[in-house]
């Protein structure tokens, strides 16, 4: 057993082709393949499958140059350089302007009423719990209520006093004039399995081109202008200033640094990050608050800025190929699989009506073998009133004469055997008496029995076997037993003497041969005749009118036969034995 598996482990199999030699096929077949190679090609040029790839790593660092006067209530006009619209907003790959401003004066530490909050008004000290402090309000409620003006009552809070009354932005936006202020920005990346490194600022790039350039006549400049930031995001500066937002600088590196074809060039592109209907989120815009501390009469006062403006988010991505040879074969071999849409294609087109019906049938049978479950039985059944072949699935129940057949196919004839035939068929004297009974032959008792209800030629035998329920005709007529080469080709003695003599030479004598051999070869020869070159894995079935003539021709001795039992061809050794 050992030895055995070792054999089996030196063995190599391969599959099965079938060649067909058509000009329009092997036109089409190039064609098609002509087509996926453009294909490949193309999709490997431009996606640089043929490439190794590495991601990014980057730094940014940002200047924000530019400066505005805006009127700020009981300071008048205030210069904004920036130092304060930049405010202390930092951030990795961030940067902040300030682009509309509430300003509160000269707050102290102190007690004083409360600014109402969605009507909510005190009435009494009972209305204050003291000590209570919550998200909306400014201070610590000191639980008194007190006037707030001369007609409402809120409660008194220690804060940082006068507290904070407005709650929208002034519109149009304090420093509306941020939208002609520059930045520049300046990115550093790396590729760290080639090793390489690039800026987004040129080496060509001097001082005099950089005061100079553009985005308008150069997408390469690196000075970008804030309202151009915001015009292709797809905002409007003068509506965005007013409650804030947010920004993305997208900048994508896509390198390419093989000798013959190295580029790398960033390209930018901006768009909006966060919601900007006021109907669509609770707190629309960007805004925090800071303050400038100074001391008066040696009290410490401050001055309270609620800053709404746009922080601008610079996010950098992109990758580097270069040409690697593994990559290269990795991608080839990934591709070859789409050349079997070619043999797909081709196939479809043959096995169906769109090419021939014969080629595809013969191309079936050639390229598949078919091999049938054991439990299934398909029986091949030929009618004289018929010119194809009809394959059965055997029953248990009903008549094989009356089962709708699985496929119907043409019948191929077998020329050797036909040669064969013509030649042993010589004219003698006594044909006549080739084909009849001797006289010294017991006759069967059931020879002519009544006529069942599927017979159609009058001449079978009842049986209680359904397989064996078959005629040998389809519809009514005279039967082929009857016909003068049916005892020429079937019942005629020296043919089948010849027949068995021709298969096995060393055989007993003609004049020794059984009864039963000669039956059986008369069984095959029917066969040959009328099958020809049965289907693989289909049983052939003699109708039922052919058999009991053979077997009055060449009974049993005891008049006892086996009966239908599926075999492809019987063997001489199965006649020999008797076995049907």
């Amino acid at each position: 057993m050992p030895c055995c598996r070792l054999r089996a482990l030196c063995q190599y199999e391969t599959n099965k082709l079938v060649r067909i030699q058509s000009v329009r096929l092997g036109s089409l077949k190039w064609s098609l393949n002509g087509a996926i190679l453009l294909f490949i090609c193309i999709m490997m040029l431009w996606n640089r499958k043929y490439q190794e790839f590495d991601l990014v790593v980057s730094s940014v660092t940002t200047k924000v140059k530019g400066v505005a006067q805006a009127p700020l209530h009981e300071v008048g006009n205030m210069v904004w350089d920036e130092v304060d619209y930049s405010g202390p907003w930092k951030g990795k790959n961030t940067f902040f302007v300030v682009t509309n401003a509430i300003v509160t004066q000269n707050q102290k530490q102190g007690k004083c009423a409360q600014v109402p909050l969605k009507g909510r008004f005190c009435h009494t000290d009972k209305d204050c719990e003291k000590g209570a402090w919550d998200q909306q309000k400014h201070g610590i409620q000191t639980g008194s209520c007190v006037k707030f003006d001369l007609s409402k009552k809120t409660c008194e809070v220690s804060a940082w006093c006068p507290i904070e009354t407005r709650s929208t932005p002034p519109r149009p936006a304090l420093l509306a004039a941020a939208e002609n202020f520059t930045v520049l920005i300046k990115n550093n990346i790396r590729f760290p399995a080639f090793n390489y490194i690039r800026r987004n600022i040129l080496p060509e790039m001097n001082d005099a081109y950089l005061r100079n350039c553009h985005r308008g006549n150069d997408s390469l400049c690196p000075i970008f202008r804030l309202g151009d930031i915001v015009r292709e995001a797809g905002e409007r500066f003068s509506e965005m200033s007013v409650e804030g937002g947010v920004i993305g600088i997208l900048i994508k590196w896509d390198c390419n640094l093989d000798r013959l074809m190295q580029r790398c060039l960033p390209r930018y592109s901006f768009k909006r990050l966060d919601e900007k209907e006021s109907n669509k989120t609770l707190y629309p815009g960007l805004n925090f608050r800071f303050a400038k501390y100074n001391t008066v009469n040696g009290v410490e006062e401050r001055t309270l800025y609620k800053a709404f403006g746009i922080r601008f988010d610079v996010m950098v991505f992109g990758q580097a190929g270069k040409f690697s040879f593994i990559q290269l074969i990795i991608y080839i071999g990934s591709t070859l699989s789409y050349y079997a849409l070619t043999t797909i294609l081709i196939d479809w087109l043959i096995v169906t009506s769109c090419y021939s019906a014969e080629v595809g049938q013969n191309y079936s049978e050639r390229k598949v073998e078919s091999i049938q479950d054991q439990v299934k039985c398909i029986l091949c059944v030929s009618y004289i009133d018929e010119n194809n072949l009809r394959l059965i699935k055997r029953s248990q129940k009903k008549s094989l004469q009356v089962i709708k057949p699985m496929s119907v196919q043409p019948r191929k004839e077998d020329p050797g055997h036909l040669r064969a035939i013509l030649c042993l068929l010589q004219p003698s004297d006594d044909t006549n008496d080739d084909v009849q009974p001797s006289l010294g032959k017991k006759t069967d008792p059931n020879a002519k029995p009544h006529r069942p209800a599927w017979c159609m030629c009058d001449s079978c035998a009842p049986s209680s076997l359904p397989e064996e329920e078959l005629c040998c005709r389809r519809t009514e007529g005279t039967c082929i037993t009857s016909s003068p080469l049916f005892g020429q080709l079937v019942l005629r003695r020296s043919l089948l003497e010849a027949v068995l003599l021709y298969q096995d030479p060393l055989s007993p004598s003609v004049k020794k041969l059984q009864t039963a051999a000669l039956r059986h070869c008369a069984y095959r020869e029917y066969i040959s005749w009328r099958f020809g070159v049965p289907p693989n894995d289909t049983h052939p079935a003699i109708p039922s009118c052919c058999v009991w003539r053979i077997r009055r021709e060449y009974p049993s001795p005891d008049g006892q036969y086996s009966g239908f039992r599926p075999v492809k061809m019987t063997s001489m050794q199965a006649c020999e034995n008797g076995e049907l």
